[in-house]
């Protein structure tokens, strides 16, 4: 049995799922606190050949936690993150974890992301502000002043280890295990006036693209050579009857 057909095939499918990840990162390469969406790659072996044969498997996708740039923009209901942790949204489906922390402020003083999600503390309440109040003041632990008064805190939360993230909406993630609070603020802040870009590298995955698709023509062009081989030789077969 010809075995090249069957690891081209392999080939082939895993490549397909790498050319898809790439594209979605470079659509969002300018959406913020946007996570690259990778694929990792394992071969499995199988002894029904006469020698062991390697195929690739289809892949598994996962989110890149990878910190984005932060860019400055002076308004006060942005923030952005330094470090390893995530803000929290109330959402439809649930609690999200984001990113993304530009804020807008309802008339009620609800602060909101810019779908009208309700931005979250650290116990899963809604965070609110007086509208009347003016300017707000975010301390690095997320600490929110107001009028010189503590009215609340951004939550801040830690992926749990080995957790296996989704992605929820555009810059969302949702993990298999429950999101820690973080309470420790010496490696990890909250920027006032920024926003975090996404972690999408534009260069790197063009090249990335360049390299998936030479490997995919490859692949179909490994399938055309088996095919013709075994064309040739059902043909060689059949004359000699």
């Amino acid at each position: 049995m010809q075995t090249s057909l069957p690891v081209a095939l392999s080939g082939q499918l895993a490549t397909e799922k790498r050319l898809d990840t790439i594209a979605n990162n470079l659509a969002n390469a300018r959406t913020v606190g946007f996570r690259s969406e990778e694929v990792k790659f394992e071969s499995f072996l199988s002894r029904t050949a006469p020698e062991t044969v390697a195929f690739t498997s289809g892949g598994e996708r996962y989110i890149s936690t990878r910190a984005g740039e932060l860019t400055q923009t002076g308004n006060s209901l942005d923030m952005a993150v330094k470090g390893d942790a995530f803000f929290a949204i109330q959402t439809p489906k649930g609690t999200v974890y984001t990113r993304d922390g530009r804020m807008q402020m309802k008339p009620t003083g609800e602060l909101v992301t810019v779908n009208g999600e309700p931005f979250l503390d650290v116990g899963g309440a809604p965070l609110m502000i007086d509208p009347s109040g003016g300017p707000i003041s975010i301390a690095h632990d997320g600490m929110i002043t107001q009028k010189n008064v503590q009215i609340g805190a951004v939550g801040l939360f830690k992926m749990p280890v080995g957790a296996d993230l989704q992605r929820a909406g555009t810059s969302g993630i949702v993990p298999n295990k429950a999101a820690q609070p973080l309470v420790d603020f010496e490696d990890t802040a909250v920027a006032q006036g920024y926003v975090e870009g996404s972690n999408v590298n534009p260069i790197l995955e063009m090249t990335r693209l360049i390299e998936v698709q030479r490997a995919f023509e490859q692949a179909a062009n490994m399938i055309q050579t088996s095919e013709n081989s075994l064309n040739s030789a059902v043909t060689q077969l059949g004359a000699t009857k």
